[in-house]
């Protein structure tokens, strides 16, 4: 069943978790749903849940604590150490061991069950470049079958180990009888992986400015529930929030100084977001929802009392686009860009054009990817002496394509 989601809120850190995970039970695939027996119920009403629902479980009886010296361990091919996963086992070791005091437990509770000593994390790729498509299947087994002091982490890529680490925290729980860290139902053996390539959520600050700190916990939360872009609406009528040193008066129309987000503080997200196996999708409001970019620019006004959409028959507004796309282009690396296009007057042949060529959005999978229907007008704008740019459409579709062209192999 498919269903389509539009939300505009406010966002805080426990409200974007429930929305997640409610997002995630509408979403369930076929394959990805479960009969459940009785031990399955155990599963989901008791002590620990996993969520997003695994593709494939398999899960035991028996009983399995951490060990207080638990570590994780990377296990490279080649000998080297990834940063990024060092930094995934910092933050999920917070997330497993600092929820309780651990002093004063059972070491005699302790002796009465397997003791697990490190999870030992295989990744078989050292490519670690974030786009659209990378393989997040992991395989978890808890503990190892082949040493049952470990629990094993198998993926192709540290991403897909992300996600299986995200899977292993889930099953730890806080004993409040032993003082210790447990997995019930041992042994698990899990295969995973994403029903969907794209796993987004969309959080608007150009109309209600976030900090950056909540716009981390945002990220935060989205990892719990492994989504994988977020798309940044940036820019919008209400407020220009956003640095572009191309034109450095565009940020007037923010809110105010302080509700502004430098280059550094954009590049801070975009890596936040990455280290958690999160793609950043910036959202460029045009051409209408621009009422914002004139108060740095008026002449990207029709006029002083047309403020919106973009005057579309003045050179300099894509003078303009073309500058804030060459910008975001060294911050966002993701290969899609989302270029709005919505609530233009498809009636009025210039509206219609723009609102056509949006879908190619400037970067798709580093070319310019040609639909059917578009082919033909491309190559009126490529034979240039056939267009008449004196004609407002023509003109509009000859400055657009040349943005998309500069951007789109880049």
């Amino acid at each position: 069943m498919a269903m389509a989601v539009a939300m505009a809120m406010v966002l805080t850190s426990s409200s974007v978790l429930v929305f997640l995970l409610w997002i995630q039970s509408v979403a369930s695939s076929p394959d990805h749903i479960v009969t459940y027996g009785q031990q399955d119920l155990n599963l989901v009403s008791g002590k620990r849940f996993l969520w997003p629902f695994p593709a494939s479980v398999n899960q035991g009886h028996g009983v399995a604590s951490l060990s207080q010296e638990f570590k994780f361990v990377q296990l490279a091919s080649d000998g080297r150490a990834s940063d990024n996963l060092k930094s995934a086992f910092y933050r999920y070791y917070g997330i497993i061991f600092s929820q309780h005091s651990l002093h004063g437990g059972s070491s005699l509770l302790l002796d009465q069950t397997l003791v697990l000593k490190q999870l030992q994390v295989h990744v078989h790729s050292q490519n670690e470049e974030l786009q659209l498509g990378i393989d997040e299947s992991y395989e978890l087994s808890v503990p190892d079958s082949e040493d049952p002091t470990a629990a094993s982490l198998k993926a192709r890529t540290i991403y897909g180990a992300l996600r299986g680490l995200e899977t292993f925290s889930q099953l730890c729980a806080f004993n409040f009888t032993t003082r210790t860290i447990q997995v019930q139902n041992t042994p698990w053996e899990i295969l995973d992986r994403p029903r969907f390539e794209y796993r987004g959520l969309l959080i608007d600050t150009s109309r209600h400015y976030q900090p950056l700190e909540v716009i981390r916990s945002v990220i935060d939360s989205m990892a719990y529930a492994k989504l994988n872009v977020l798309h940044w609406h940036i820019v919008d009528t209400e407020s220009f929030p956003i640095e572009v040193p191309s034109f450095p008066d565009l940020w007037n129309g923010a809110y105010s100084n302080p509700e502004r987000y430098t280059l550094e503080d954009a590049k801070d997200i975009v890596e936040y977001a990455r280290l958690r196996g999160i793609n950043v999708m910036a959202e460029l409001d045009v051409p209408g929802h621009a009422r914002s970019w004139g108060n740095g620019y008026p002449n990207l006004w029709p006029s002083s009392n047309c403020t919106q959409p973009l005057d579309v028959s003045n050179k300099f507004t894509f003078e303009v686009i073309d500058g804030i796309i060459s910008d975001f282009a060294e911050v966002f690396r993701f290969k899609l860009m989302h270029l709005g296009g919505d609530e233009v007057d498809t009636s009025k042949p210039h509206h219609f054009l723009l609102t056509k060529m949006y879908v190619y959005n400037f970067w798709l999978c580093n070319q310019l990817e040609i639909i059917p229907e578009l082919s033909n007008l491309c190559t009126l704008v490529e034979t240039k002496s056939r267009l008449d740019t004196s004609k407002p459409h023509c003109f509009l579709l000859t400055n657009m394509y040349g943005c998309i062209v500069t951007h789109a192999t880049q």
